[in-house]
């Protein structure tokens, strides 16, 4: 199916007389999915103009091809620097402004998202934290609270909300517009429902930016009071994209309790610091393990070093959650702790959570 699309795409004009888009070299990461094609178009430095007439017109003939009911077109784009004059070599320029970045700006024009009342951040400074499960958890402890909730796995490398949340299903294309999957109440959208959960994505960082925003402001999340971001972890291009385009209420820092892992945390706390995003608090999570067999508890990375962090910051301890064999038992079977044991003693621990975020949520509303 990927060669159909490689030629209904080689019946687009584009570049020199006899040109396509294929013979160009911009079309790169064909996928196709079941009924649903996924592909990016590199659009070249100066040749912006008529973009969008290419990316109807590449989508039309794709959708064209028997089998395929929904086309998705990533645009991505770079800028290449001024040569250096002749006989000089380049020099490298290094600045600590924020308004002279170094490097090509790809950032996309900052705007609210319609329909969304507010966006929460779940970030951390690192992965293997358990940033993603944690997420999830508080997106379906909010919902439990009987708010609308969206999901949105921002984590382009490696996204893991479709196993977390159990569904394999793809998400529809209607009028250019991406449609979420619904799954236990919320709206769900991940790079990970448009490819093989084992396909790596091979993208420079314009891609993923440009993937981003389009899965931002190009799906139909309609009417919520809040959406949850699973932030990728660190504080590279994606994090700092979405802190500074994306009209983020606030930011929850994960965290386990080891010094190691709250020197990252700090970071991501002090990335959205500087771009003025409120911090709502920090989550120690991993906090305690609890034996299956006989109940003892140890503190394999330790235990509170993540609320004596925030009590240095100045910011709110929002909680901390055990590992525990049934959190990563659901997790792995695809119903989140929330939805499997409602209930149970670390359900309850995330809806506290959850309570916690959306009262603090309207306290940060309420400051702008």
């Amino acid at each position: 199916m990927k060669d159909k699309v490689t030629e209904a795409l080689k019946t687009i004009s584009f570049g020199p007389a006899g040109g396509n888009l294929v013979s160009a070299g911009i079309v790169t990461d064909i996928s196709v999915q079941g009924d649903k094609a996924v592909f990016s178009l590199h659009v070249p430095q100066g040749a912006k103009e008529g973009v969008a007439v290419v990316q109807k017109e590449a989508e039309a003939a794709v959708s064209a091809i028997d089998g395929i009911e929904s086309v998705m077109v990533v645009l991505t784009s770079d800028r290449k620097a001024a040569p250096p004059a002749a006989g000089k070599k380049p020099m490298p320029k290094l600045s600590s402004k924020p308004d002279r970045p170094v490097g090509p700006d790809m950032r996309p024009v900052a705007g609210a998202i319609p329909g969304v009342k507010a966006i929460l951040a779940v970030a951390s400074g690192k992965g293997g934290v358990g940033k993603s499960t944690t997420s999830v958890n508080i997106a379906l402890g909010l919902r439990s609270l009987g708010l609308k909730v969206g999901l949105l796995d921002a984590d382009i490398y490696g996204p893991s909300i479709p196993r977390l949340m159990g569904t394999t299903e793809r998400p529809d294309i209607k009028d250019n517009r991406i449609i979420p999957v619904e799954q236990y109440g919320i709206k769900v959208m991940s790079m990970g429902m448009l490819q093989d959960e084992e396909s790596p994505v091979i993208w420079r960082g314009p891609m993923i930016v440009s993937a981003l925003m389009q899965m931002v402001r190009e799906v139909e999340w309609g009417e919520l009071d809040v959406l949850v971001l699973d932030m990728p972890p660190g504080t590279g291009d994606a994090q700092l994209t979405m802190a500074q385009q994306v009209p983020l209420t606030g930011a929850v820092i994960v965290s386990t309790p080891q010094d190691l892992a709250l020197i990252d945390a700090r970071k991501g706390l002090k990335m959205f610091k500087n771009v003025d995003v409120p911090i709502l608090g920090i989550i120690e999570n991993m906090s305690t393990f609890v034996c299956p067999h006989c109940g003892e508890s140890s503190d394999i990375f330790g235990h509170g070093g993540a609320e004596e962090e925030a009590k240095k910051l100045g910011v709110m301890f929002l909680g901390a959650i055990p590992l525990h064999m049934d959190i990563r038992h659901y997790s792995d079977e695809g119903t989140p702790v929330v939805i499997a044991d409602g209930d149970g003693p670390h359900a309850k621990i995330y809806k506290t959570i959850a309570m916690k975020v959306a009262a603090l949520m309207g306290e940060a509303e309420e400051e702008e």
